[in-house]
């Protein structure tokens, strides 16, 4: 069990309990392949609400539900009186006397920040417009499974300092992976983030993706446009924040290369990187089952 009732940024959770979920989703991970999974969450119920598109979100949590002897009940924003004028403040009320635990991926992250504050069960941040915990937590479990550890790793991000990479500095700070974050100035992460995580590990903010990718154990990028969804924004990244073969090259041999999917293949990386022997999205795209699984298992539901 683990002490927060909600995960919105990954904050709540410290580095013995991001551990604890880390080695459980691994042995979920094993009892599946084994087909020896205990209903851990039977009679359990996960409402989750999408505003925004999902596919690796939602089939990831609803099948984690099923395998784990619970149900899950997909909702869009129309399938909600939201829709029609209910308050944010009343669906949280509600939602509470029916089920279990509620995950939900909308745009802005106030939206979660109210769910939560109103609601009496657990709220998930299955992606906002600031914060992507979950991502965080199978990319971290990935990072485990391929490098044995996760404390003095170094990781490299490229690209957007979004969402993803404000998730990622909290989880990387929590756990001992020191980073460097390359993207164009006006889209560097969010400053007082910076601040709170360098407490915790060293992170170097550059503009050169090569200094950023030097030595590094991990190379993560995301796609430009994400949430914004502003074609406008690609000609800001490329070709320079592009990860490509050249870029891999400056990182040690042994590095991986991670995405959170969906990808732009040939934007924000090249298919010869994402289909290449140093990438690892795969085996993190599977990890979202694991590791939100051993989420919903490890919280008071």
């Amino acid at each position: 069990m683990i002490k927060a009732k909600d995960v919105l940024t990954l904050d709540e959770l410290d580095k013995k309990e991001i551990s604890q979920i880390i080695e459980l989703a691994i042995n979920l991970k094993k009892e599946l392949k084994k087909d020896t999974m205990k209903p851990l969450l039977k009679n359990k119920t996960l409402a989750m609400i999408f505003q925004k598109p999902s596919t690796r979100t939602r089939i990831s949590f609803e099948t984690g539900m099923f395998q784990l002897g619970g149900h899950a009940i997909n909702l869009s924003a129309q399938d909600l009186q939201i829709s029609r004028g209910e308050t944010i403040q009343d669906t949280a009320k509600t939602l509470s006397r029916y089920v279990d635990v509620v995950m939900a991926r909308v745009y802005d992250h106030a939206t979660l920040e109210s769910l939560a504050q109103n609601a009496s069960i657990p709220i998930i941040n299955g992606l906002s417009n600031s914060y992507h915990p979950c991502q965080i937590l199978a990319d971290l479990m990935t990072v485990k499974e391929k490098k044995g550890k996760l404390d003095g790793l170094h990781l490299a991000w490229i690209g957007d300092g979004n969402n993803v990479c404000n998730s990622m500095m909290i989880g990387c700070s929590k756990v001992g992976i020191s980073m460097s974050i390359a993207t164009p100035k006006e889209f560097a992460p969010d400053s007082a983030l910076v601040r709170q995580c360098k407490k915790n590990i060293s992170i170097d903010l550059v503009q050169e993706p090569k200094i950023a990718a030097k030595g590094a154990d991990i190379i993560v990028t995301d796609t430009f446009v994400s949430i914004h969804d502003d074609p406008k924004r690609i000609k800001k990244f490329l070709p320079k924040f592009q990860v490509n073969s050249k870029l891999m090259s400056s990182a040690k041999d042994s590095c991986i290369f991670m995405h959170c999917l969906p990808a732009k293949r040939n934007q924000e990386v090249t298919s010869d990187v994402i289909d290449g022997p140093q990438s690892v999205i795969w085996d993190e795209a599977e990890n979202r089952l694991h590791s939100q699984k051993a989420l919903l298992a490890s919280l008071r539901i």
